[in-house]
C-alpha cells in the first residue's frame, strides 16, 4: 500500500488531487468511499466509546473498593487518565496532519488501544495485582507501586490509542464523501448524525451493560469484552482498506504557530520595522492587521538572511504577514478558552466523586441493585435531550426574540452552560450534606436517584458549552486553521481534568485529608463541591468580562463588503464545519 504524502495540496473536494485510493492513485468514486467505507469506519469509533466510557465511568469504584486507594488519589487517577487521553488527542491530530494521514493514525491507535485494554484486563484479573481484602475493622492495605504499575501502563496506553482514534476517526469517515457532489454532501450530513448516534449508543452500552458486568461478574470479563470489540473493529478497519478514500497529509497548523513564535523570539532584538517594505508582504488571504500581540510582527521582518530570494520563501527563516496575523487570531481566543476549563473540572466530578457517592446510597429498585457507575446514564440522556432541544426549541425561540439568524451567540451558549455547572455544584453539595447527615445521624441510606439533579444540570450545561465552544472556535479561528478548533476544544477538556486533579491534591493537603476521605461519611465532600461552586462563580464573572470585550472576527473588517461576506460565512456556510468538528471533538468526557 502506498499513501502519497504531500503538503502542497489544498483541502478540497474528492476529485481535486488531494484524495487517493490505497495504491496512491486518483480515486474512482464508483469503487471507493460512500456508505460502505464510512460504515466500516464507524465500527472503530463505537469500540473506542465502549472502551473509554467503560473505564472512566466505573474505574473509581475499583480503585477505592479493590485497590484500597484513598478517594482523593482514586479521583486523581481517573482525571489524569481522562486529561491525558484528550491531550494525546492533540498529538494524534498533529501526527495525522503532518505525516501519517488519518487512516494510518487510526489504524495504529486502534492497535495501541487493543493492547492497552488487554493489559488492563490482565491487571484486573490477576489476584497478585491487588492487595489483600479488608478484614473486619482492620485498616485496609493499599495497593503497592508494583501492583499499580501494570494498571497505570494499561491506562496510559489506552489513553494514547484512544486519543489518536478520537481526533481522527470522524474526519476519516467524512473523507469518504465528496463535499462538491450534492448527493454525497447530503450523505455526509447523515453520516454525522449516525456517527453521533454511534457515540451515544456506545456510551450508554458501556455505562449500563459493561458497568454491570464489571461490578457483578468480574472486571476481567468486563474489560475483556471491551478488548474484544477493539480487536474486531481493528479487523473490520483493515478489511475495508481497498474501499477507503485517503486524504494526503497537508501539514499541521501547530507547526506554523510554533514557527511564528520561534521566529518572533529569534528576532526579538530587531527594531520594529519603520516601513511595510521591511516585512514579508506575501499574503495568501486578507486578514486585518491588529496591534495586539505586536511582538509577533517581528517574525515577518526581512533581515539580511531573509532578504535573499531563496530564503524569502523559507518558512523557517521568515513568516508572512498573513501567517503572523493568523497566529494573532488564535492568541486572541485564549482568554475565552481559559474560562471554559473550569466547566470540564466540574464535569469530571461526575466520573469520580458522584459515582463514589452512589456507592454510599440506596441503589435498589425492587430486588435489583443498580451499579453505581450506571447512574452516569442520566448524564448522557440529558446531553442527548438538551442537544435536541437546543436545535428544535431553544435556538428557534431565541431567533424570534432576538431577530438574529444565529439565535444564541456562541458566547451566550457558553455562559448559560457555565451557570448550569455552578448550580450543579450547589445542588451536589446540598444532596451530599443531606446524605451524610442521614447516614451518620440516622444510619439511613437515601435514594441514589437524588444524584439525578446534578447529572441533569451538568448534562444540560454540556449541551450549551460544548456547542458554544466549538462554534466560537470555528467562527473565530483563521479560515486555514479550522482544524485548530478541535485542538482548542480538546485542550479545554484536558486542562479541566488536570485542574480537577490539582484541586483535589491541594484541598486534600490543606485540609489534612478531612474533606475527601475514602469513607465519605467521615469526610466533608460537600465543602469541596461548594469550593467548585465558588470558583465557578468567579470564573463566570471573569468570562463575562472577557466576553463583553471580545470583538468578533467579522467586526474587525473596515470594508463593508468584506464584513458582509464574513457575516454570510458565519451564519450560513459555517454550519457544515460546525457539524463536522462537533462530531470530531465529541468525547462525552
Amino acid at each position: 500500500m502506498v499513501l502519497v504524502s504531500s503538503n502542497s495540496e489544498k483541502d478540497g473536494a474528492a476529485n481535486d488531487g488531494s484524495m487517493v485510493d490505497f495504491r496512491g492513485n486518483p480515486i474512482d468514486k464508483s469503487r471507493t468511499g460512500g456508505w460502505l467505507a464510512a460504515g466500516l469506519i464507524l465500527v472503530t469509533e463505537l469500540s473506542e466509546r465502549i472502551c473509554v466510557m467503560g473505564i472512566s465511568m466505573n474505574l473509581v469504584t475499583y480503585l477505592v473498593g479493590n485497590l484500597h486507594l484513598t478517594s482523593a488519589k482514586s479521583a486523581t487517577v481517573v482525571t489524569n487518565f481522562m486529561g491525558t487521553l484528550n491531550l494525546l488527542g492533540l498529538l494524534g491530530g498533529f501526527v495525522a496532519d503532518a505525516k501519517l494521514g488519518r487512516y494510518l493514525t487510526v489504524l495504529l491507535s486502534a492497535a495501541i488501544t487493543a493492547l492497552g485494554i488487554t493489559l488492563l484486563t490482565i491487571a484486573t484479573s490477576i489476584p497478585s495485582m491487588r492487595p489483600p481484602a479488608c478484614k473486619g475493622n482492620q485498616e485496609c492495605v493499599e495497593a503497592t507501586g508494583s501492583q499499580l504499575a501494570l494498571l497505570y501502563a494499561a491506562l496510559y496506553m489506552t489513553a494514547l490509542g484512544g486519543g489518536g482514534i478520537k481526533s481522527n476517526v470522524s474526519g476519516f469517515g467524512s473523507d469518504q464523501f465528496d463535499s462538491s457532489d450534492p448527493k454525497e454532501e447530503k450523505s455526509m450530513i447523515f453520516f454525522f448524525n449516525r456517527f453521533y448516534f454511534g457515540i451515544s449508543v456506545g456510551s450508554l452500552f458501556a455505562v449500563i451493560v459493561l458497568v454491570y458486568i464489571q461490578d457483578n461478574i468480574g472486571r476481567g470479563l468486563g474489560y475483556g469484552i471491551s478488548a474484544g470489540t477493539v480487536v474486531i473493529a481493528l479487523i473490520v478497519l483493515l478489511l475495508g482498506t481497498p474501499f477507503y478514500r485517503y486524504k494526503k497529509p497537508r501539514g499541521s497548523p501547530l507547526t506554523m504557530i510554533w514557527r511564528v513564535i520561534f521566529l518572533a523570539w529569534k528576532k526579538r532584538t530587531h527594531p520594529y520595522p519603520s516601513h511595510p517594505s521591511l516585512l514579508n508582504q506575501y499574503e495568501e488571504a486578507k486578514i486585518p492587521h491588529t496591534q495586539r500581540f505586536k511582538c509577533l510582527d517581528k517574525a515577518a521582518i526581512l533581515d539580511e538572511l531573509a532578504a535573499s530570494g531563496e530564503n524569502r520563501s523559507n518558512p523557517w527563516v521568515v513568516s508572512t504577514v498573513t501567517q503572523v496575523e493568523e497566529v494573532k487570531l488564535v492568541f486572541k481566543l485564549l482568554p475565552i478558552w481559559s474560562t471554559c476549563i473550569l466547566f470540564w473540572t466540574v464535569y469530571s466530578q461526575m466520573t469520580t466523586f458522584t459515582i463514589e457517592e452512589a456507592t454510599f446510597m440506596n441503589r435498589k429498585v425492587g430486588s435489583f441493585e443498580i451499579p453505581a457507575g450506571s447512574f452516569s446514564a442520566f448524564l448522557f440522556i440529558t446531553i442527548l435531550l438538551f442537544t435536541s432541544l437546543n436545535e428544535k426549541l431553544f435556538v428557534p425561540l431565541a431567533r424570534k426574540l432576538t431577530k438574529s439568524p444565529q439565535g444564541l451567540t456562541s458566547l451566550q451558549r457558553v455562559g448559560i452552560g457555565l451557570v448550569f455547572s455552578t448550580v450543579a455544584m450547589i445542588a451536589a453539595a446540598i444532596v451530599e450534606k443531606q446524605r451524610r447527615e442521614m447516614a451518620v445521624d440516622h444510619n439511613t441510606k437515601i435514594r441514589a436517584f437524588w444524584l439525578v439533579p446534578q447529572y441533569f444540570l451538568v448534562g444540560a450545561g454540556e449541551a450549551f458549552v460544548y456547542v458554544g465552544q466549538l462554534e466560537f472556535f470555528i467562527r473565530e479561528a483563521p479560515d486555514r486553521m479550522k482544524s485548530m478548533s478541535t485542538g482548542l476544544f480538546l485542550s479545554t477538556i484536558s486542562m479541566g481534568f488536570y485542574v480537577s486533579s490539582l484541586l483535589v491534591t491541594v484541598v486534600d493537603k490543606l485540609t489534612h485529608k478531612s474533606w475527601l476521605r475514602s469513607d465519605l461519611n467521615n469526610g466533608r465532600l460537600e465543602n469541596f463541591y461548594l469550593l467548585l461552586a465558588a470558583l465557578g462563580t468567579i470564573n463566570f464573572l471573569v468570562f463575562l468580562a472577557f466576553a463583553t470585550r471580545h470583538q468578533y472576527k467579522g467586526q474587525q473588517y473596515n470594508d463593508p463588503d468584506d464584513s458582509g461576506k464574513e457575516m454570510k460565512n458565519s451564519n450560513d456556510m459555517i454550519l457544515e464545519d460546525i457539524e463536522k468538528i462537533r462530531i470530531e471533538a465529541k468525547e462525552g468526557p
